[in-house]
Parts: C-alpha cells; sequence; structure tokens
C-alpha cells in the first residue's frame, strides 16, 4: 500500500499499461472484489493523505455546487449548502446503503467503479454534473453521463483520477430520483430513475431523464427528453413517456430483478418520478 501525500504524487505511481494498479479512497466496493477474488491488486494507492481541497464541498460565487472527490458520501448528505441548493441530492443520499457505508465511501469512488446499481450517478447526471479528470500530463473535464461506457466500464483512462464535481446553479429547476428495491429501502435497486427540468407555464421545459440498475451503465433517455419537452405533466403524458420509456431502453436480467420486471418498473416508475419532482 502506498500513501502519496499529493495528488501529484499520486498519479506518478499509477501506470496505464498495468490494471493492477489502483488508486484507492474509501475502498467499499473495491475490498468487496478483493475478497470475492475478482479483483487482485499487486499495490494500491491510498489517497487520504492528498490536499486537503480534493475533499471541499462549496457552493461558488454563481451558485454551482463543487464537490471535492475525496469528500465522503455522509459528508454530502449533511452539508446544509447542499441541502439549501440541491436537496434532491440529501434525499438521495438516506437511501443509499448505510450509515457505515456512506461514512467511509467517497464521492469520487461513487463514480468511477462504474456499477450501474450505484445511486449517485443517476442522480448527479439528473443534475447535469460535470467531472474534473487528472492525469499526470493532461486535465479534463467532461459531463458524468460521458464517463460510463458499459458495464464497470469507464472512460477513465489507468492513470486518471477524478479530482471533482461540479453541478450547475439549478435555477429553480425541479429534481427527483425514485429508487425502486426488491428488498429493504437502502438495498441496490433494481431501477433508478433520477429527472429534472424547469416547468414554465405550467409546461416541462429542458427536461433530462436518467435511468440506471436496470440497464448496463448510466443511460439518459434523449427520446423521452424529447416527447416531455413542452408538454403539461398530465397523466397521458406520463403514460405516454413510460411506454416509450419501456420500448426505447435495453434492460438486463440480474439478481434484482428479469429484464421484463424492469421494463414494467420503468413503465410505471418514470411518471411516479415527474410527478415527485414536480411537487418538490
Amino acid at each position: 500500500m502506498a500513501e502519496p501525500a499529493s495528488l501529484k504524487e499520486a498519479l506518478a505511481l499509477l501506470d496505464p499499461e498495468d490494471p493492477t494498479i489502483r488508486a484507492v479512497a474509501g475502498g467499499t466496493a473495491l475490498m468487496l472484489m478483493m475478497k470475492a477474488g475478482v479483483f487482485q491488486p499487486t499495490r494500491l494507492i491510498c489517497l487520504h493523505h492528498i490536499e486537503p481541497q480534493y475533499s471541499r464541498i462549496a457552493v461558488t460565487e454563481v451558485g454551482a455546487l463543487h464537490i471535492g472527490a475525496m469528500a465522503t458520501l455522509s459528508e454530502l448528505e449533511h452539508d446544509p449548502q447542499v441541502a439549501a441548493h440541491f436537496p434532491v441530492l440529501t434525499r438521495a443520499m438516506h437511501r443509499l446503503s448505510n450509515p457505515r457505508v456512506r461514512n467511509v465511501a467517497r464521492v469520487g469512488g461513487a463514480l468511477a467503479h462504474g456499477d450501474p446499481h450505484m445511486d449517485l450517478p443517476p442522480v448527479l447526471t439528473a443534475l447535469r454534473a460535470r467531472i474534473a479528470i487528472k492525469s499526470p500530463d493532461n486535465e479534463r473535464e467532461i459531463a458524468l453521463e460521458s464517463l460510463y461506457s458499459g458495464y464497470y466500464e469507464t472512460t477513465l483512462d489507468r492513470n486518471e483520477i477524478i479530482t471533482a464535481v461540479t453541478v450547475p446553479k439549478s435555477d429553480g429547476r425541479k429534481a427527483a430520483y425514485v429508487k425502486v428495491t426488491a428488498r429493504s429501502a437502502d438495498d441496490w435497486p433494481s431501477l433508478g430513475v433520477a429527472v429534472s427540468f424547469s416547468i414554465r407555464d405550467g409546461a416541462l421545459h429542458e427536461p433530462v431523464v436518467v435511468i440506471s440498475a436496470a440497464t448496463e451503465k448510466v443511460t439518459r433517455m434523449g427520446a423521452i427528453e424529447k416527447l416531455l419537452q413542452g408538454a403539461r405533466p398530465e397523466e397521458a403524458v406520463l403514460n405516454r413517456a413510460g411506454d416509450a420509456a419501456a420500448a426505447e431502453a435495453s434492460f438486463l436480467t440480474d439478481a434484482h430483478g428479469s429484464a421484463a420486471y424492469k421494463r414494467e418498473l420503468l413503465r410505471v416508475y418514470l411518471g411516479r418520478a415527474v410527478r415527485q419532482a414536480v411537487q418538490q
């Protein structure tokens, strides 16, 4: 286990040619993979001692939310600025795993792991979040939705680390995250639906619709966003959107439900997510 004192040192220890060297923040998911024998690293690079700026959460002067990648999920859950400006994040955190995990898991790791069942990626994607990524020789910023390329697969290079998340000013946008579980409320979801939009003259504008868990990666539903653009959130409209979403998405069968079951969940819960956001 290497314990660098700076992000620069940590990046220098990564090897783009060696997938068995891995940076670790909270390690909650990585340790489970190691125990199951799915992943056996040759070296772990602990990020706990890098600069404190990578753990800070703040609302900027222009109203954007800056989240350091090393902030814990509990810190995000209990931050008063997050609750005041982006309450959907606070509500989502309450049902994300359990307090023990939230106290240890870090925001950057929750995004970089690429597990489609995680709750934070779809919520932040619906809020139009962007992530900052750093390598030894480069820095770049991408929309969070562009991070995911497949089941447990991301577009990160092996010598890149997520350093921060930026959520643009809400400007009065409505947002909701609906999580459907087969067992307890904090279990891995069978389906996650996150939505955000503005309402003008009773109609939805600039909607973002994201689904997860039922699909191999966090997925924006572009056709559904076009269907909802300029529409009123009435029962008939939401039923059409649910039917169209069920037809558009490609579903996975796993321990949390069959593809057919998840298709019917989406048909119902898309409308519920939109109605919940309208009521917030």
